[in-house]
């Protein structure tokens, strides 16, 4: 059994990160070019007594509009872990559980906030059909090219703009037509991600 558990701020955190040499930091991908990098120090998280472990940390650039505190140039995310394994290796692994935890999120708040009977089975079926909704809703967000500054977008963010769309729809010459609302913020990302659905292929047995 291994662990990989994020490590909350601290000052004598921050003096240890702080220490790591500049060319220690490798560059890994990230939405904004050269947004992102990731290293490796050591830590004893429990005092000067305790057990030195494996601190893996990314510091990540503000994105635009945004400000961080006065005089701080980057955002870090640091874990602990006895994992064995390459530094980069280690920090997508434990950044893909991030997004779990995300999804999670998205189905406690949403679809699964409330069961709707005082019957089991009732509540086996709308657990089930809570999560086919949440996995159609992101594979229609990951296929249309839907996504919150280079990132998953969440399920509330996705209902608002993109599945609870202001609109009507008309019928002419045997012909539908969908009407958007004149001056719509997200009009253009919306056609697009159509489009991109659209353009799926049905797969013939």
């Amino acid at each position: 059994m291994a662990f990989s558990i994020t490590a909350k701020m601290s000052p004598s955190l921050s003096n240890v990160i702080e220490a790591i040499a500049e060319e220690a930091w490798a560059p890994i991908p990230y939405w904004m070019e050269g947004g992102a990098d990731v290293a490796e120090a050591s830590y004893k998280p429990f005092g000067k007594k305790g057990k030195q472990l494996r601190l893996i940390v990314r510091r990540v650039k503000p994105t635009p509009g945004t400000q961080l505190a006065l005089l701080t140039t980057y955002e870090y995310h640091a874990f602990i872990t006895d994992r064995v394994g390459a530094t980069l290796a280690l920090e997508a692994d434990h950044r893909r559980h991030a997004e779990i935890e995300l999804v999670i999120r998205d189905l406690k708040q949403g679809p699964w906030a409330h069961m709707p009977s005082g019957r089991f089975g009732a509540n086996a079926a709308w657990l089930a059909l809570g999560a086919i909704a949440h996995n159609l809703a992101r594979w229609s967000a990951r296929l249309g090219g839907t996504t919150e500054r280079g990132g998953p977008i969440t399920l509330p963010t996705l209902q608002r703009r993109y599945i609870c769309v202001p609109g009507h729809l008309s019928r002419s010459a045997r012909r539908t037509t969908l009407h958007l609302v004149k001056d719509w913020p997200w009009a253009e990302a919306f056609l697009a991600a159509l489009n991109a659905l659209r353009a799926v292929a049905p797969q013939l047995a």
